[in-house]
Order: C-alpha cells, then sequence, then structure tokens
C-alpha cells in the first residue's frame, strides 16, 4: 500500500438509537475478522457488509469508504490500548518504575493477543494516517507517558520528557509489533517482554540521573 492524499475517514453518521448502534457494532466485528482473515490489500466495503449480513448501502450510511472502517478499527485499538496503559501509569500504589515495567509486560501481551489484527492495521495505516482525524489518537500514547515522566522524575527538562516520552512509546511499538510477527511459546514471549523492560528499565534510570 502506498500513501497519497488521504480519503475522509470520518463517519457520515453516529447512530442514535439501539438498532443503529447494533448495526454499526456488527460492521465493525464484521470489519475486523474480513481485515484479520484477509489482511488489508484484500480488505473491501464489500466482503465487510457480506460478513456483517447487511447491504453495502446500509454500511455507506455510516462509513464513506474502507478507509473509515479501517480507522474506527483503528481508534477503537488505539483507544483499548492507550486506556490500559494509563491505568498503569497512573497507578501510584505501585513505585514508577514498576509502573513502567508493568506497561512494557502488558503491551507486549496485548499485540500478542490480537497479532493478526493489529499486525492487518499496521499494514492499512497508509490509507488513514495523514487524515486530521489521526493525529489525536496517535498522540494520546505520548502524553500519557509525557505525563508519567513529568510525576516521576519532576526534575527532568521538559524536552528531554518529550524527547524520552517519544522514544518510550516508539520503541515499545516498534517491538511489540516485531515481537507479534513471530509464532512464540509463553516462555519465549515472556523472555522477550523482560528484554525489553530491561532495557527501557535502564533508559529510564539514566534519565533519573539527569535530574
Amino acid at each position: 500500500m502506498t500513501d497519497g492524499a488521504s480519503p475522509s475517514i470520518s463517519s457520515r453518521k453516529e447512530p442514535k438509537q439501539a438498532r443503529s448502534e447494533q448495526l454499526v457494532a456488527d460492521i465493525l466485528a464484521a470489519a475486523a475478522q474480513v481485515l484479520a482473515r484477509d489482511g488489508a490489500r484484500r480488505f473491501t466495503t464489500a466482503r465487510v457488509a457480506e460478513k456483517a449480513g447487511v447491504s453495502i448501502g446500509s454500511l455507506y450510511q455510516y462509513f464513506p469508504n474502507k478507509a473509515a472502517i479501517l480507522f474506527r478499527l483503528q481508534k477503537e485499538e488505539w483507544d483499548e490500548t492507550g486506556g490500559m496503559l494509563r491505568a498503569i501509569l497512573e497507578d501510584r500504589t505501585l513505585a514508577p518504575r514498576a509502573r513502567l515495567r508493568a506497561v512494557v509486560h502488558a503491551f507486549v501481551q496485548s499485540e500478542c493477543e490480537e497479532a493478526a489484527l493489529r499486525l492487518a492495521l499496521s499494514d492499512a495505516a497508509p490509507l488513514y494516517r495523514h487524515a486530521p482525524e489521526a493525529r489525536e489518537p496517535r498522540v494520546a500514547g505520548t502524553h500519557a507517558m509525557a505525563m508519567f515522566l513529568e510525576e516521576a522524575l519532576p526534575g527532568l527538562a521538559t524536552n528531554r520528557r518529550t524527547v524520552a516520552s517519544e522514544t518510550i512509546i516508539g520503541t515499545l511499538s516498534a517491538m511489540g509489533k516485531r515481537i507479534s510477527e513471530q509464532p512464540l511459546d509463553p516462555a519465549a514471549l515472556a523472555a522477550r517482554s523482560e528484554a525489553l523492560a530491561d532495557m527501557l528499565c535502564s533508559y529510564f534510570d539514566r534519565l533519573a540521573e539527569e535530574r
């Protein structure tokens, strides 16, 4: 898939009744199955409508094109993952370093649990990555990490926190994707997750020394 001008990825309308909410839920559930089964290149609105058991016209009432459906799936994944990571990072019953380690393990586990869907969403990203709607959800994870670092390392310069949050989130995303691309038994997955946690915790320790 190649980059280009992004089509509109905003939903045409939001469901207001239980019946229409169920219709949208059915379309998105079918879309996730089609994407995981067929991949981003073979993903079409016609296949989604067929899988959901709805007419293509009903689908187009809510989603103008396949990019809008794919973005909605991606946004829901971002929201779910971001909420999980934010909850861990804000848990002050744990020491900051323990929170960071827990974030790494939780993120890697979530990436591997639905690897086929997440990898297909990554392949579909060129369809919507430049659209304005895609910016805010993408930066949410980096913002949560920056807030965590501000609390955990209050003496660290603002520009260093910004670089650190982008580095940690970027490393998590890249390594999580790479780990999920290979079939691993639980022990191998745990070993790689632990190695990633060790690396990022060492980076955190170095940041703490800079304060």
